[in-house]
């Protein structure tokens, strides 16, 4: 019996030692009040949002969410750092949530097909967190946010390439 709990633990510690990225700190930034900087070629230098307003009081846009706003942010490679490239997405979903104070949002983790499922699992789970808690800093309610992870159990695009991965390592933001 101990021999037995002793190699459970052994491997145990093997395979959490097996990563380089460490699952504990997320890289977020409070950028709530920061400006986006306005596109050469933009009306007189002035800072210009590249988001659409969110009306929150069209029956439409309570139904399922925001209007014209991806629901997906994309990682690299065993990152679960959020891009620069997908905070406006994440600003129009905090804006919403914000304004529908009664709506709720899941935010399921995916990974590609790479690696371990407790791996993918984990890491799924630390790309929706990563979502999670930059929707928090911008003011959304703990009580409005679930963060879950399917690992690489529900793939976006089949085929064992760079561009399937890219799409499969993502967060989708799902309203409930």
């Amino acid at each position: 019996m101990m021999k037995r709990l002793f190699l459970g633990l052994l491997v145990a510690v093997f395979m959490a030692g097996c990563s380089s990225v460490k699952l504990d700190d997320v890289p977020v930034e409070d950028k709530s009040a920061s400006a986006v900087p306005a596109q050469p070629g933009g009306a007189g230098g002035a800072t210009e949002s590249r988001v659409a307003p969110v009306a929150a009081d069209s029956a439409a846009s309570t139904a399922a969410g925001p209007v014209n706003v991806a629901r997906l942010v994309y990682f690299d490679y065993d990152s679960y750092v959020i891009k620069p490239e997908f905070q406006a997405i994440i600003e129009a979903h905090a804006r919403f949530l914000k304004a529908n104070g009664t709506r709720r949002v899941a935010l399921e983790g995916h990974t590609d097909e790479r690696g371990g499922r407790e791996y993918n699992l984990a890491l799924g789970q630390r790309r929706a967190e990563a979502v999670r808690r930059a929707l928090a800093l911008l003011g959304v309610g703990d009580n409005q946010m679930e963060a879950v992870s399917f690992g690489k159990e529900k793939p976006a695009a089949p085929g064992s390439d760079e561009a399937a991965w890219a799409k499969n390592r993502r967060v989708e933001i799902v309203y409930r």
